[in-house]
């Protein structure tokens, strides 16, 4: 006696029918609406720093541990958050993601002392985890494929403005209310998703139903929690001491055991073959670089506008916006979408890098003149961003699995985190060391510089060499982003031939 297919197995949540989901628009809505609140959070507890030092008596570790808290356990668990998606229900870990942040910033706006804070942030970083992940899988699962690269888009145009809002409303909210408002306000915005998911999100999962990977998800948590650690304290502790020097060499040696046990076994968080696939290399390779410099160049050019040009961190916030309204615009009213479909995936993603590349340079060669030149610079950046930067996202979705796509979504966000940190650590580096050795005083920080001069000549000599490091560093991250446009480009055409023959 036979049996079906249907007999043999319990029957899974199918994909959406060829025209997609009747809602998705709308669902796309809510998603965005819940990466809004998690990438604001990346940003606005920046401005609340000395409400905290004042009101909990928060020393500097303190700070430091309020703000990598969230950082560190969301890009640790990003990986495994993306599996345990695809095998559990990309929906359930995307209410279940929703309710922990909201939980999560109950406590942290509730919190009367730092340790209580810190946990509550490394709570709001596990929930924004499961968020971040499943966002794009299920995006992928209710969008054809006609429909997907404007959706990505949206998507990525809603966390550019996450990050230049935050700031923004950060300085809103602490001129009106207490610093806990700044996370009470995520827990109405986070009950409406929760409510919104639950009612139209449908459910989809792998199929395959693999076993989980206990091991290789503990591995991946600590390897890239140890290497975001090591990038973030580089330029703080030093580079050679021991505390960064101990924590790279855990993640590497954590990060390698995770290659060797993925490469072994047949249910693995993450497939290592995906590695040989030159339309994944070549989007990851890219997706580093875009973020490397884009993140980097912004954290230079905020300390710049202040320091420099004398603007107030609202100001300067303000300033910085036309970066991520160009990006909301090309991608909100499919713009960008059009072009990067006439271009074709390839050209787009060098194309847009390189216009990043040309705004960056625009940045370093005429910032020292006044705003104009940086508002040239952010507008290019921004066009470029808008193309190539949803282009490199829908490339590495389409070179994974429909069934592995919370995975996918996981090794976005994992080569966001790493290229943002990598570019402010680097860049950053290199504009401190060339300060250091064009100052006319000891001192290691603008400020203690500024602090320490004795005339006007000498402040002035101060600020240009700034200004000289600034340039230098932007110059760097120009050129990694036009190669990595390059690399990037070269390797998805090579894919494109390949698939073709």
């Amino acid at each position: 006696m036979t049996t079906s297919p249907q007999e043999q197995a319990p029957a899974q949540p199918q994909p959406e029918a060829p025209g997609g989901h009747p809602q998705r628009w709308l669902i796309l809505g809510v998603l965005c609406l819940a990466v809004l609140t998690v990438v604001l959070d990346n940003t606005v507890l920046n401005v609340a720093i000395p409400s905290l030092t004042r009101e909990l008596g928060a020393a500097t570790s303190d700070i430091q541990w309020m703000i990598n808290a969230y950082s560190l356990v969301q890009s640790g668990l990003l990986l495994t958050a993306g599996s345990a998606a695809d095998r559990y229900g990309r929906k359930k870990m995307l209410a279940a993601g929703l309710a922990l942040f909201g939980v999560g910033s109950l406590v942290a706006g509730l919190a009367d002392s730092t340790g209580q804070l810190i946990a509550a942030r490394a709570g709001m970083g596990v929930g924004g985890a499961l968020l971040m992940t499943t966002v794009l899988a299920v995006a992928i699962q209710i969008f054809t494929p006609q429909e997907q690269p404007k959706a990505i888009g949206i998507w990525a145009a809603v966390n550019s403005l996450g990050f230049a809002a935050g700031p923004l409303l950060g300085g809103f909210m602490l001129n009106h209310f207490w610093w806990g408002a700044i996370f009470l306000i995520n827990i109405p915005v986070a009950v409406l998703a929760l409510v919104a998911v639950v009612v139209l999100v449908p459910e989809s999962k792998n199929p395959h139903g693999d076993r989980p990977d206990l091991l290789g998800a503990v591995l991946s948590t600590i390897g890239m929690a140890a290497l975001v650690y090591a990038i973030i304290s580089g330029p703080e502790h030093g580079w050679t001491s021991g505390r960064v020097l101990l924590t790279a060499a855990v993640a590497v040696v954590v990060l390698a055991a995770f290659a060797y046990w993925e490469s072994r076994i047949p249910y693995p968080v993450i497939d290592m073959h995906f590695f040989r696939n030159r339309r994944f290399t070549g989007a990851v390779s890219g997706g580093v670089l875009i973020t490397f410099g884009m993140g980097g160049s912004l954290f230079l050019l905020t300390q710049h506008m202040q320091f420099v040009l004398g603007y107030e961190p609202l100001e300067a916030g303000l300033r910085t916006a036309p970066l991520a309204l160009m990006i909301v615009a090309l991608n909100f009213t499919g713009v960008a979408a059009k072009w990067a479909a006439r271009l074709g995936t390839p050209l787009a993603i060098g194309l847009g890098m390189a216009v990043m590349a040309a705004g960056l340079a625009s940045i370093a060669t005429m910032a020292s003149g006044g705003y104009a030149g940086t508002l040239l610079g952010l507008v290019l950046i921004g066009t470029g961003a808008a193309v190539a930067s949803p282009a490199m996202s829908h490339a590495i979705m389409s070179a994974i699995p429909p069934e592995k796509a919370g995975v996918g979504g996981g090794i976005n966000g994992t080569v966001a985190e790493f290229g943002t940190g990598l570019g402010v650590a680097v860049l950053g580096a290199l504009l401190n060391s060339r300060f250091a050795a064009l100052i006319p005083v000891a001192a290691t920080s603008l400020p203690a510089a500024l602090a320490a001069a004795g005339s006007a000549e000498e402040k002035a000599e101060i600020t240009d060499a700034f200004s000289s490091g600034l340039e230098t560093s932007l110059l760097v991250g120009a050129l990694a982003v036009l190669l990595g446009g390059l690399v990037a480009g070269a390797l998805l055409r090579r894919a494109e031939r390949g698939d073709s023959a």
